[in-house]
């Protein structure tokens, strides 16, 4: 019975995989405006930043659609059909979820975030773009 049920969601997935990945698509907001001295730091920031996630994950694409609106240049690293990611992920981080933001300190300290809605904040208050009015 567990062979059925995981081919049903095998199946179900590949059939709605191309889908969510069209809705992303088409749902992804524009990116923010920044000087080219500012994104030029904020690309160097993102050097020290990698996204470990699943192609067709909602929660992934939740954070990748930040990641956009941000104009963030974060690599991302599948972890579900890249057996070098899914291993680093599970070495490093502890656990084998995603999504999951690898931050690597100045310290050298490599740091693994979980959970979509603490990586979104997480790069709010690293990237946001700040108004003139709270600047």
């Amino acid at each position: 019975m567990k062979i059925v049920i995981r081919y049903f969601f095998r199946t179900v997935r590949l059939v709605l995989g191309p889908f969510v990945l069209i809705s992303e698509t088409l749902s992804t907001p524009s990116p923010v405006s920044r000087s080219p001295q500012e994104q030029k730091r904020v690309d160097a920031a993102c050097d020290r930043l990698a996204l470990y996630q699943f192609k067709t994950c909602p929660f992934c694409i939740r954070v990748r659609k930040e990641i956009a609106r941000l104009g963030l240049t974060i690599e991302k690293r599948d972890a579900q059909h890249v057996a070098e990611h899914r291993d680093a992920l599970l070495a490093g981080g502890g656990r084998s979820k995603v999504p999951c933001l690898l931050i690597e300190h100045d310290s050298g300290e490599r740091e693994w975030l979980y959970e979509s809605d603490d990586i979104k904040a997480w790069l709010q208050r690293h990237f946001e773009v700040k108004s003139p009015a709270t600047a």
